[in-house]
């Protein structure tokens, strides 16, 4: 599977949609997809990390270093991390939760619940 990232919007909320490895070699363009989205004015990100289904460290900074982007211009970043169970759950989700930064994100299980705000995050 290759590697790919997709945006769009979404009412107010801009919506990349990852797909693949988050890794050394793929995390930069995640990351210039995130600073071209906050260079166009959008402060309100949704990143789906659905069909993620590798991440490293470096997967990992990205998605910190995004959050520390967005709060800086004080939007809101959500990640959709779906839940598939506690034995077939999310990789990333696992991997964030095993170094601790899990609670730093406001997790969603959907898009459709990601860009509303009606519904409260998951817990961690």
């Amino acid at each position: 599977m290759t590697f790919k990232v997709t945006g769009v919007e979404r009412g107010e909320w801009a919506v990349l949609r990852v797909s693949g490895e988050l890794d050394l070699m793929t995390s930069p363009v995640l990351r210039q997809r995130v600073h071209d989205i906050v260079a166009e004015g959008h402060h309100s990100l949704v990143v789906d990390l659905s069909d993620v289904f590798f991440c490293d460290s470096s997967g990992v900074g990205v998605l910190v270093a995004a959050r520390r982007l967005i709060r800086s211009c004080q939007g809101r970043l959500r990640l959709i991390l779906p839940d598939r169970g506690a034995d077939d759950g999310s990789h990333v989700n696992r991997v964030l939760g095993a170094l601790g930064v899990r609670r730093l994100f406001d997790v969603r299980p959907d898009v459709e619940s990601a860009t509303t705000d009606d519904a409260g995050p998951l817990s961690a």
